[in-house]
C-alpha cells in the first residue's frame, strides 16, 4: 500500500483513547489505498463520526460538485465510542453531499457494521474518485483490498451480503452495501448494513453507486482502547442503569418506534393523504397494537424485537407477512423473518399513502431493505404522485396501468418494487417528489425542504417541529433537533427558536460521540460528556462538548451556502404554511415560520441572511473561505 496526506493532517495520532488513530483512504479512479494517521487536532474540534467527517468533507471536497460525480467524496465514520463498552456503539455515519438534495448528506445507521469497522483498527474510511468498473471493498484488519464486484452488480443487498460471506468464508464479517437502487441512481438510494439497518436518508447510497462501489465488508480484531478504563466502565455502568431504569426505554424495547404512529394519531400530527389531513381513520388497523396481535387468519405480523451492537434498548423490529396476503402468494422467498415496521416506514407507506394494510406496508419495508432505498422518501413520493393521479395529471398510461389511489395497497405493493428495481414507474419515482412533482408541472404538490421528504410529524400540530424541518441541514428531517415536549404543550411557534437550536446543538454532538439518538433522554449531556472524558485524553466539559455540536451544525452550513443554499431554502411547503389543519388539537392552525425563524437567525449568530456572522464564525474557530 502506498502512503497519502489528507490536507491538514499534521498532527501525530494517539491510540489507546477512543480513537483508533487512522483514517483508511481508497481512490478508486486510480485503484488506490492509503492509510493516514488521524488528524488529532480536527478530533480534538469535532469528536468524531459526524462531525469529524464534515471536517474531513469540507477541507477535501468542493461543495459545489455535483453530487454524483467522482469528485464527491463518500465518508464512512465512527465516533470515539464506537465499538466500545458504551450501550449503543454501534452506530456509524455516512457523509456525502447528497443527490436528494444537493446539500451536505449525514445518514446514521445502527446494526454492527460500524462497530466492525473500528475493531479493524479506523475511524473513517474515505471513498474518492470513481472506479472504471463494478467492485467492493474488503477490509480485515490490516489487510485492505479492492476486489471486483463484476458477480455482484445487479444483486440485492440480501443477496450481496450472502455472497461476499460465502465468498470470504466469514459468516460473522459485517457488510454495508448497495441494491439496484444505489446501482441505478435512485435519488433517495441508501446504505444498508446487516440485511435491514441503513443508512437511509439523502441518496448516500446512490453517491456509493455513482462510484461503482457495490460493498464494504469490515472484520476486525483490534478493539478499541480508552484513556481511563476504571472511570469510564464507572460512567457505562451509570448510563446502562439509568436506560435500564427508563420508562421510555421501556417503551421502545417493547413497541419501537412504531407507538408514535399511536401518538399523533391522537394528538392531530399524523401526516395523511400528503398533508391533505393530520389524522388517519385507518390507524388502528396498522399501529402498534395491530401487528401484535392476530389477524382473521390468526396470523401475527410481528414476531420479535432486536437489537443493534452494545444496544441495551433493542428497538428493532422483526416481523413476517401473513402466507396468505396477496403480496407473498406464490413467492415463499418473502415469507421469512425480516425487519419489521417502526414508525417511519408505517407511516409513510400508511397513512401518508392512505393504506391501512398492514402486511402491505411490511412487503413494502421489505422492498426497501432488499433493494436499499429509503422508505420515508419513498413513501412521501409516492403520496406526491398518488395526489397527481387523482388530480388527473398521471393516468394510467403513466403509472404502468396500475391505479394510483390514496388507499390502494396494490399500488403500494407494485411501486415498491417496481422503484426497487428500477422499472416503468418507478424509475419516475425514484426521482423523489421534489424532481417528480417539478417534471408533471405541479411542484406545490411535494411535501419537501431542500428536496427531502418529511417524517411522520405535521409543522402544523408541531411547530418546533417545523422550524427544525425548515432549517436542518440535511433537509426535512427529524432526527436533527428535539422540541417535542414543547411542541405538545403548545401548539404555537412562541418560544420555539431557543429549544430547536439548542437541541440541534446537543444532536450534533451526540451524533458525533458514535452512539445512539435514543439514549439522548436518559444519558443527558453529562453522561455523554463523562463517557468522553474517560474514553479520550484531555478535559472534557460540558461547554465543550456543546460547542462541538454547535460547531458541527455552523460547518454543516457553511458547506451548503457554499454549495448554493440560500436563506430561501429554509421553508416549508404553501401547503403548511397556508392551510389550516383541518382537525385535531392544531385544527386551525398553519405553520407560523414567520414568527420563529427571525428569532432562530438571531439565536444562531447568523445574520437576516441566515448566514453565520464573522462573530460567530471566530467564536466557533471557523474560518469563511
Amino acid at each position: 500500500m502506498s502512503g497519502g496526506n489528507v490536507k491538514g493532517a499534521n498532527a501525530k495520532a494517539q491510540k489507546g483513547m477512543g480513537w483508533q488513530g487512522t483514517v483508511l483512504r481508497v481512490d478508486l479512479t486510480r485503484g488506490e489505498v492509503h492509510k493516514d494517521p488521524l488528524n488529532m487536532e480536527w478530533a480534538n474540534d469535532y469528536l468524531g463520526e459526524r462531525g469529524l467527517a464534515t471536517k474531513y468533507l469540507y477541507e477535501m471536497m468542493d461543495p459545489k460538485a455535483d453530487a454524483m460525480s467522482p469528485e464527491n467524496v463518500l465518508i464512512f465514520a465512527t465516533g470515539p465510542l464506537s465499538g466500545t463498552m458504551s450501550s449503543t456503539s454501534g452506530r456509524y455515519a455516512v457523509v456525502t453531499k447528497g443527490p436528494l438534495t444537493d446539500a451536505i448528506a449525514c445518514s446514521n445507521s445502527g446494526g454492527k457494521f460500524g462497530a466492525f469497522l473500528k475493531f479493524a483498527g479506523y475511524d473513517m474510511l474515505i471513498v474518492e474518485g470513481r472506479s472504471e468498473k463494478p467492485v467492493y471493498l474488503n477490509i480485515a484488519d490490516d489487510t485492505v483490498e479492492i476486489l471486483s464486484a463484476d458477480d455482484l452488480w445487479g444483486k440485492t443487498v440480501w443477496e450481496t451480503e450472502e455472497w461476499i460471506k460465502t465468498t470470504h468464508q466469514n459468516p460473522q464479517m459485517k457488510v454495508a452495501s448497495i441494491g439496484v437502487a444505489g446501482e441505478t441512481g435512485n435519488r433517495y438510494a441508501c446504505v444498508v448494513n446487516d440485511l435491514h439497518r441503513a443508512a437511509g436518508r439523502s441518496g448516500v447510497g446512490a453517491v456509493m453507486g455513482s462510484k461503482n462501489l457495490k460493498a464494504v465488508a469490515a472484520w476486525g480484531t483490534k478493539g478499541v482502547a480508552v484513556d481511563d478504563p476504571v472511570t469510564f466502565m464507572k460512567a457505562v455502568s451509570e448510563t446502562h442503569t439509568a436506560l435500564h431504569e427508563s420508562s421510555g426505554r421501556k417503551g421502545l424495547t417493547k413497541y419501537g418506534t412504531h407507538a408514535m404512529l399511536d401518538a399523533m394519531q391522537k394528538f392531530g400530527g399524523l401526516p395523511t393523504r400528503n398533508f391533505e389531513d393530520v389524522q388517519f381513520e385507518g390507524a388502528k388497523k396498522i399501529g402498534s397494537r395491530a401487528v401484535r396481535e392476530p389477524n382473521e387468519n390468526g396470523h401475527v405480523n410481528l414476531l420479535t424485537n432486536k437489537a443493534c451492537f452494545g444496544c441495551t434498548i433493542a428497538c428493532g423490529r422483526i416481523a413476517h407477512i401473513d402466507e396468505k396476503h396477496f403480496s407473498i402468494v406464490n413467492r415463499p422467498k418473502y415469507r421469512h423473518a425480516s425487519g419489521g415496521l417502526e414508525y417511519e416506514t408505517a407511516y409513510a407507506f400508511g397513512p401518508l399513502c392512505g393504506v391501512d394494510d398492514v402486511d402491505a406496508l411490511t412487503f413494502a419495508g421489505y422492498m426497501t431493505n432488499e433493494h436499499g432505498y429509503d422508505p420515508i422518501s419513498f413513501g412521501g413520493t409516492l403520496a406526491a404522485a398518488m395526489e397527481l393521479y387523482e388530480m388527473g395529471v398521471l393516468t394510467k398510461e403513466h403509472t404502468d396501468g396500475i391505479e394510483l389511489k390514496f388507499g390502494s395497497a396494490e399500488a403500494l405493493v407494485v411501486m415498491s418494487e417496481k422503484t426497487g428495481k428500477g422499472e416503468g414507474f418507478g424509475k419516475e419515482l425514484a426521482l423523489g417528489s421534489k424532481r417528480l412533482c417539478e417534471k408533471y408541472g405541479h411542484p406545490e404538490v411535494a411535501m419537501v425542504v431542500k428536496g427531502q421528504e418529511f417524517a411522520g410529524y405535521d409543522s402544523r400540530a408541531l411547530q418546533g417541529m417545523g422550524l427544525g424541518y425548515a432549517t436542518s441541514n440535511r433537509g426535512a428531517c427529524h432526527l436533527k433537533h428535539d422540541v417535542f415536549e414543547p411542541d405538545m404543550e403548545d401548539q404555537t411557534g412562541k418560544g420555539k427558536a431557543e429549544p430547536c437550536k439548542t437541541s440541534q446543538d446537543q444532536i450534533a454532538m451526540i451524533d458525533s460521540t458514535g452512539l445512539c439518538l435514543f439514549t439522548a433522554g436518559d444519558f443527558g449531556t453529562e453522561g455523554y460528556r463523562k463517557q468522553v472524558d474517560a474514553a479520550c485524553p484531555g478535559d472534557w466539559s460540558t461547554e465543550r462538548m456543546l460547542e462541538i455540536g454547535e460547531r458541527v451544525w455552523n460547518l454543516e452550513r457553511m458547506f451548503n451556502l457554499e454549495a448554493g443554499l440560500t436563506k430561501a431554502d429554509d421553508t416549508l411547503p404553501k401547503r403548511l404554511l397556508e392551510i389550516p389543519a383541518p382537525s385535531g388539537t392544531a385544527k386551525g392552525k398553519v405553520a407560523e415560520l414567520d414568527i420563529m425563524l427571525p428569532e432562530y437567525y438571531e439565536l444562531r449568530g447568523w445574520g437576516d441572511d441566515g448566514v453565520p456572522t464573522k462573530d460567530t464564525l471566530d467564536r466557533l474557530g471557523l474560518a469563511a473561505r
